[in-house]
């Protein structure tokens, strides 16, 4: 079920029921979760299931939940699964038939597009970027190839490095969104150009795990102009220094200019024919 991401408040009449009423609570962090039921008065005993001890925890959760006791599942803040624990319980609990009901409520997903104020009727939740820079970079890559917005999460140590290599293959003019402390005293929202972002004092401080909205592409971005020349480029770019694969990149390439992957790879053989003619 899903928890407030940061007021108490917002949690719903249904999921206070569900948590006075199960059995037992298994919970991501007992401690952050027993704030919430302190201050909503609820008693009922939880059990930790995260990221480490998941695969230990199943079974033992699977036994109660066959013996007919309900059990809430609940993370940190937030839905589970949405960058969060619970996958492996859900799997294995819909495996061996039994019945999962989502009780959905606070979202910072949801909460963050409405505060960009961005078209959403389409948009993309791409969870953390990866650590290894090499690998965000190729993560950053497939953001700028989206034509609506994309959501994502980032920790406030990595903020600033993840907004540099997104400025640089993106372009410093796409304009970015974050959110930090979403519904909390300090709410922050912090907009405009990803190349000025960077050294934003927002982005300098360690504290408040950021929920970023990247606009999509302008109308008059690259779309349908380049030729040739533009798509090899970008092409060899993305596989000789982002380290993507051929086929990876020619996808990449084909969804930032808006034309067919077999058009990209057109262009590329014909420029590796014109050089040899050249030679």
């Amino acid at each position: 079920m899903a928890t407030p991401i940061g007021n108490l408040e917002d949690i719903t009449l249904r999921a206070l029921r569900v948590l006075r009423e199960a059995a037992v609570i298994a919970a991501e962090d007992t401690r952050r979760t027993g704030k919430l039921l302190a201050h909503a008065g609820i008693t009922t005993p939880m059990l930790s299931l995260h990221a480490h001890n998941e695969t230990g925890r199943v079974p033992q959760v699977l036994a109660r939940l066959h013996q007919g006791e309900d059990v809430a599942l609940v993370t940190d803040a937030g839905t589970p699964l949405v960058s969060d624990p619970g996958d492996q319980l859900i799997q294995s609990a819909l495996a061996t038939g039994l019945k999962v009901e989502p009780v959905p409520g606070a979202s910072a997903v949801l909460a963050a597009l409405t505060m960009a104020g961005v078209p959403a009727s389409r948009f993309t939740f791409l969870g953390f970027p990866p650590v290894k820079i090499a690998a965000r970079r190729r993560w950053c890559l497939e953001v700028t190839t989206y034509e609506h917005p994309v959501v994502f999460f980032e920790a406030p140590h990595r903020i600033r490095q993840t907004l540099e290599v997104l400025a640089e293959v993106s372009g410093p003019a796409r304009r970015v969104a974050l959110c930090r402390e979403i519904t909390k005293r300090h709410e922050e929202l912090v907009h405009g150009a990803v190349g000025d972002l960077a050294s934003h004092a927002a982005v300098l401080s360690p504290r408040g795990e950021f929920t970023c909205v990247v606009e999509a592409a302008a109308a008059d971005g690259p779309a349908g102009r380049a030729d040739d020349a533009q798509l090899t480029a970008e092409f060899y770019r993305m596989t000789k220094i982002d380290g993507l694969e051929r086929r990876d990149a020619l996808n990449t390439v084909a969804r930032r200019y808006r034309v067919r992957a077999r058009d990209v790879f057109a262009a590329v053989a014909r420029t590796k024919d014109a050089r040899a003619d050249e030679d």
